[in-house]
């Protein structure tokens, strides 16, 4: 009686708490123009960093849709084709005909996205947040935020408040990536610690690809949701992009 009354304890435990592996990776991908050669578009090289990194969700930035510079290409599209992920492209500006800004892309199934224009204090680019939610193998959903943040100090502390207060009024677990165009002791990473954890033992600098020494670049985690970190570095790749990839595994616990 004693084990079948243990038994039942530890399966209803099991239903009620586990652990979820969500590995992420956040890119700005300088519109896949490898930085030391000219005007070279080399999507096929960042569709391998993804690739290669085995990321489950994936925060990209700098992605051009039909611009001239990248050959006309609808970038979103075509990296999802080579990744064979489900994307979510999210616009920060016209540029020329076509359209310049954020992606996300998920191998998991997509089954709510929303846009959120930043704030901007003063004149400037406009920037988007996108935040999709996506459905883990477990069933449960996770929200995914992406962004990349202005680089007049005025709006990134504006756009960080925004961030942080949309951040604290969504209940499923919570990541939020992106390039910040801010160093951690900056006033915008300091307000975005008032609602998300960003790992501080294993991260490093992002920015410039070679001989890296800012790091702009972060994955963070809301502070509603239980986790742990299993993995957080830096991805020495230097030829596809101006900014280093941000790899992290995040082990989340789930209800």
């Amino acid at each position: 009686m004693k084990k079948i009354i243990f038994t039942s304890i530890f399966c209803v435990c099991f239903i009620l708490l586990h652990a979820q592996s969500v590995r992420v990776l956040s890119y700005n991908i300088h519109h896949a123009n490898p930085p030391a050669h000219g005007n070279k578009i080399d999507l096929p090289r960042i569709a391998k960093v993804i690739k290669e990194s085995g990321a489950d969700v994936v925060g990209i930035q700098e992605v051009d849709v039909r611009v001239s510079r990248s050959q006309m290409v609808d970038q979103a599209e075509e990296l999802a084709n080579l990744t064979g992920m489900h994307y979510f492209f999210s616009k920060g500006i016209d540029l020329e005909e076509g359209e310049y800004g954020t992606l996300i892309l998920t191998k998991h199934k997509i089954v709510g996205h929303k846009r959120y224009d930043l704030p901007m204090v003063e004149k400037s680019e406009n920037r988007s947040l996108a935040v999709v939610d996506v459905e883990l193998p477990s069933g449960e959903v996770l929200s995914f935020a992406n962004t990349h943040l202005d680089l007049k100090a005025k709006n990134k502390i504006a756009q960080a408040n925004y961030i942080k207060e949309l951040g604290a009024r969504i209940e499923n677990p919570l990541i939020l990536v992106g390039d910040f165009n801010a160093k951690p002791t900056d006033e915008p990473i300091s307000i975005l610690e008032e609602q998300f954890i960003r790992n501080t033992t294993t991260n490093g600098p992002t920015h410039p690809n070679t001989e890296a020494k800012n790091e702009i670049d972060y994955i963070m985690v809301g502070k509603q949701t239980k986790f742990s970190w299993k993995t957080y570095k830096t991805i020495p790749e230097t030829y596809a992009s101006d900014h280093l990839p941000v790899f992290a595994e995040i082990e989340l616990t789930l209800q």
